[in-house]
């Protein structure tokens, strides 16, 4: 890594392959910023602990398929580091002392945990470590001495509560750690094939690697204009969810003429979806191929991930030794 730039730091939770939300949201903006900083980028598995601890069989599973979507997408592993949260034990260490200075309100203000808590009513989240859970993305975020964390604006406020936990640490023990700040990304927003964001819970996602078949399959189900009931009927683009997609995948002229086709009733909206899933199976060609590549050799995301841990326990491992000594907790001659 180069010293001399400044450090990125984002992660993902493994829910298993990455979505098309998943890409345009974030990913394709962590690809962007690897030859501007020095990026760090963490499966977050101990996050997923937090609302699915009663049932952890699929996390494995679901971090290689994180992981090969990640380097599919662009991620480049000579380029940044790609780790697993849980191999880095310095999180937990930092956590644990990160919440020995932190006010208990700080945590329960937090808008998420009571929204979330009201609206997933399938799981018990009465649990310190859903709780918790701003406390360890905290720590994830400064062991490494993050300057920036990549977010969309209405994402900004999520971290103003690691900057005031920064400041207090700091203020108890000196300036150990920077405060984050947030890098704006532009990222469009996707709809699900429903016409709701694009989520896994909503069922409603596009697979970023999907073979071509599922792509047609899926986009065959997508909702279009509501108002539209029969081929001959005029249609709306700026409401159909079809054409959404045409502004992320298909090129000016064709954006242009698929406007035009729909609302002169030329074009009906089974052959469009037929026209926009082979552009999108184009689009995502070199993707798909090269996860096709890391599924014939598994070997290639176990070996990302245990170089990936190397690098980022290298630093947190520094980080540690500065907050140890900050607090006058380091004993030395004893470790």
């Amino acid at each position: 890594m180069n010293p001399t730039r400044q450090t990125v730091l984002s992660g993902l939770r493994p829910t298993g392959r990455v979505h098309l939300g998943n890409y345009f949201g974030a990913i394709r903006n962590w690809a962007d910023l690897q030859d501007k900083y020095d990026c760090y980028y963490f499966i977050a598995d101990w996050h997923a602990l937090t609302s699915d601890y009663a049932d952890t069989s699929r996390i494995e599973q679901a971090t290689f398929d994180a992981v090969a979507d990640l380097i599919a997408a662009g991620l480049d592993p000579k380029r940044c580091t790609i780790f697993l949260q849980s191999a880095v034990k310095e999180h937990a260490e930092l956590h644990l002392l990160l919440s020995m200075v932190t006010p208990l309100p700080w945590l329960e203000r937090v808008p998420t945990f009571k929204d979330q808590q009201a609206q997933i009513e399938d799981k018990d989240l009465n649990t310190y470590g859903f709780l918790g859970y701003p406390l360890l993305q905290t720590a994830d975020i400064i062991i490494y001495r993050a300057s920036y964390v990549p977010v969309g604006e209405d994402q900004a406020s999520h971290l103003e509560l690691s900057r005031e936990i920064v400041r207090r640490f700091n203020n108890f023990y000196g300036d150990v750690f920077p405060e984050p700040l947030p890098l704006h990304t532009t990222a469009p927003k996707v709809p699900g094939l429903d016409g709701r964001k694009m989520s896994k819970s909503y069922g409603n996602t596009i697979g970023l690697t999907s073979s071509a078949d599922e792509i047609r399959a899926q986009v065959l189900t997508m909702f279009t204009d509501p108002n539209r009931v029969r081929r001959k009927d005029p249609g709306n683009p700026d409401i159909c969810n079809l054409f959404q997609f045409h502004k992320l995948f298909s090129d000016d002229a064709t954006i242009a003429r698929v406007d035009h086709e729909c609302r002169t009733a030329k074009i009906g909206c089974v052959d469009d979806k037929k026209l926009l899933a082979e552009i999108m199976i184009e689009k995502l060609r070199p993707m798909r191929e090269a996860r096709e590549r890391i599924d014939a050799d598994p070997t290639i995301v176990w070996d990302v991930l245990r170089d990936g841990n190397r690098k980022a326990h290298d630093r947190a491992a520094e980080t540690m030794e500065l907050v140890r000594k900050a607090m006058k907790i380091g004993f030395a001659g004893l470790r």
